[in-house]
């Protein structure tokens, strides 16, 4: 199972992580796919000692996280792979919960795993942080009608089936709260897996808290107009329809 499955591991600026990161991560899956969005530091020095034991993206300039995610996805798309797992360069997702991902997906196929960070109250999270996720929980539960615990951890796994129609209306931190909004509307199973995250003191946060949380209130705005006028009723056919279905085979 985990052989048609790969790790898309976006990246800007994370020199000081991205070695431990891959170094850890190939101990689990030889499927690596790295999108460079960018960066100026010494990402691409340390990308080119892993030639021909990983798939790397170097884009010129930044374009954000969802343009990252799309290009990886793209490329996963193109090379045959079933399901991607996206994890962050930070250090802070563990790659020790890889097999975790991977069994989950075994175990529902076609379902998008979600990370559900167990110490969203830790001493060392900030509180803007963790604020912004219980906003961005609220609202996705208001457009979808699906209850998550954490929309905005990146640790997740995709069945890129589902997904690689989908188109962004964000390019940056955002975007991943959209892939699960327009995912839901589709129809999509979730499930739910428990992760833990590290905050090395090392690591390089590209969160802005006044900016991201702006432009999430942005998209949350937008999102609940698709929701009341597309995605709702969508949802409500979709589900009409599998239990039409469900009765007529039964």
């Amino acid at each position: 199972m985990s052989e048609s499955i790969c790790v898309i591991i976006p990246t800007y600026n994370n020199a000081g992580t991205l070695k431990g990161v891959l170094d850890e991560v190939l101990k689990y899956s030889s499927n690596v796919i790295v999108v460079n969005d960018g960066s100026t530091d010494g990402t691409a020095a340390i990308l080119s000692k892993y030639a021909g034991r990983i798939d790397t993206i170097n884009g010129h300039k930044n374009q954000g996280k969802g343009a990252a995610l799309k290009a990886g996805f793209d490329l996963a798309v193109g090379q045959g792979y079933s399901a991607a797992v996206t994890i962050d360069a930070d250090g802070q997702h563990l790659p020790s919960d890889l097999p975790a991902f991977f069994e989950a997906a075994r175990q529902n196929p076609g379902a998008l795993i979600v990370g559900i960070r167990e110490d969203l109250a830790a001493e060392n999270k900030s509180g803007g942080s963790t604020f912004a996720n219980r906003f961005s929980n609220f609202w996705f539960t208001l457009q979808t009608w699906v209850r998550l615990r954490d929309t905005q951890c990146g640790y997740r796994l995709y069945p890129l089936r589902k997904i690689r129609s989908i188109r962004f209306l964000t390019s940056r931190y955002e975007a991943e709260l959209e892939l699960l909004v327009f995912s839901a509307w589709r129809g999509a199973r979730f499930v739910q897996l428990p992760v833990t995250v590290l905050y090395p003191e090392d690591r390089v946060s590209h969160f802005r808290p006044f900016a991201d949380f702006a432009r999430i209130s942005l998209l949350n705005t937008v999102l609940c107009v698709l929701a009341l006028v597309y995605g709702l009723p969508r949802r409500g056919l979709t589900f009409g329809w599998r239990l039409i279905c469900s009765k007529s085979t039964n």
